[in-house]
């Protein structure tokens, strides 16, 4: 966000000189003047785009590539997964799509016919449309899509007349025991095979591999109140994650502490539908709300890690039409706000291109890289 100042609609502009120069807007430490208002400015982001793959996508996730570890020069090609959110279960997909040319300092609407895509029907969303009343059965299945990851990375020019390749898949894996159906679940970065999901009965469960198809699911880690909502383990510690909930909180687990968190925030007054930990930055910790925002917050500023008083803790007000009050209603880790989506569910660090951000709601896919983080990021 930037801000400026705001002239009546019948103002006329005499000379350049009117121009009211725009900078970048730092919750918690500028205050808006009299006459200021907040405006979006593409300025404000080293990157920013907009795209879709058909149906909104209510998950994915940022696959990891061979084009680099650390990668700060444009143009930018990243890969990712997502399932999509039909209109019939019949019509679902999981899609694997690679986009290349991400450039910076503009704004663009990435078409989708100008990404490479492999789309796989899910065998879970497999169903006849005289099924559509039937109970839905809960199944949490693990796939191998490493043959079609390989085929999209080695396509050298966009599909023809922007065609997908559809091929029937078989999971390696499936889970029944959720008692309801869950949007939350995430790969542990440092032990391989380690997983955990999330239902919409507050059940959080984590999975040890035991072997490289078989996992043993463990019993339910209860700490919620309401849908477990996303899942990030820490960067640095192998036991350790984060939560997310409708509840409006983010909750710590250790998993050497069973069945109940260590730590719990209270992050938003609406559902924190998505959190996301940076793996080049963990000292950032990205969380999006039920209000179409997210925030992104430096842990080092939080009093005792990540245990704060509840006056303390930071009202977001980052509503489209609403006035954010600074610094009373901001803390002082937040360090940017993007607004704009609608019915955001989740985003994603890029792992490998340092301070990209990847976002998907109900409009679609954002990428965007803002330009005051730069200082936070490996170089």
């Amino acid at each position: 966000m930037v801000r400026r100042l705001r002239k009546p609609q019948n103002a006329k502009r005499k000379n350049k000189s009117d121009l009211v120069a725009s900078k970048v807007w730092e919750a918690g430490v500028d205050k808006l003047e009299e006459g200021e208002e907040l405006q979006c400015e593409p300025s404000a982001y080293n990157a920013l785009h907009a795209f879709h793959i058909g149906w909104p996508c209510m998950s994915f996730d940022v696959l990891w590539d061979s084009l680099g570890m650390v990668r700060t020069e444009f143009s930018h090609t990243p890969y990712c997964v997502a399932g999509t959110q039909a209109d019939k279960r019949a019509s679902n997909s999981i899609g694997i799509f690679k986009l290349s040319n991400i450039s910076g300092k503009r704004r663009d609407l990435v078409p989708t016919k100008t990404g490479d895509d492999d789309n796989m029907d899910s065998e879970s969303c497999d169903n006849d449309d005289d099924n559509e009343e039937k109970e839905v059965e809960v199944v949490l299945q693990v796939w191998d899509f490493s043959s079609h990851l390989n085929a999209l990375a080695e396509a050298e020019s966009d599909r023809s007349q922007g065609a997908s390749a559809v091929s029937n898949h078989s999971p390696l894996f499936k889970f029944g025991e959720h008692k309801d159906e869950g949007y939350a679940i995430d790969w542990s970065p440092h032990i391989p095979g380690r997983l955990v999901s999330g239902d919409c009965k507050n059940s959080i469960h984590l999975w040890e591999p035991t072997s490289d198809t078989t996992w043993n699911v463990e019993d339910p880690f209860i700490g919620h109140s309401a849908s477990v909502e996303d899942f990030q383990w820490s960067p640095v510690d192998p036991c350790v994650l984060a939560s997310c909930s409708v509840d409006g909180s983010i909750k710590i687990w250790d998993t050497r502490k069973k069945r109940s968190p260590t730590a719990t925030m209270k992050a938003h007054k609406t559902d924190v539908n998505v959190i996301s930990w940076n793996r080049g930055a963990s000292c950032m910790l990205a969380s999006g709300s039920d209000d179409g925002a997210f925030s992104i917050q430096d842990l080092r500023v939080v009093k005792c890690g990540l245990n704060r008083d509840e006056e303390e803790q930071a009202e977001f007000k980052v509503k489209m039409k609403e006035q954010v009050n600074v610094p009373k209603d901001l803390p002082p880790q937040l360090l940017f706000i993007h607004q704009g989506h609608k019915d955001l569910k989740e985003l994603q660090w890029h792992p490998q291109i340092p301070g990209m951000v990847i976002s998907t709601a109900a409009d679609g896919f954002n990428i965007l890289m803002p330009s005051n983080i730069e200082n936070f990021l490996p170089a």
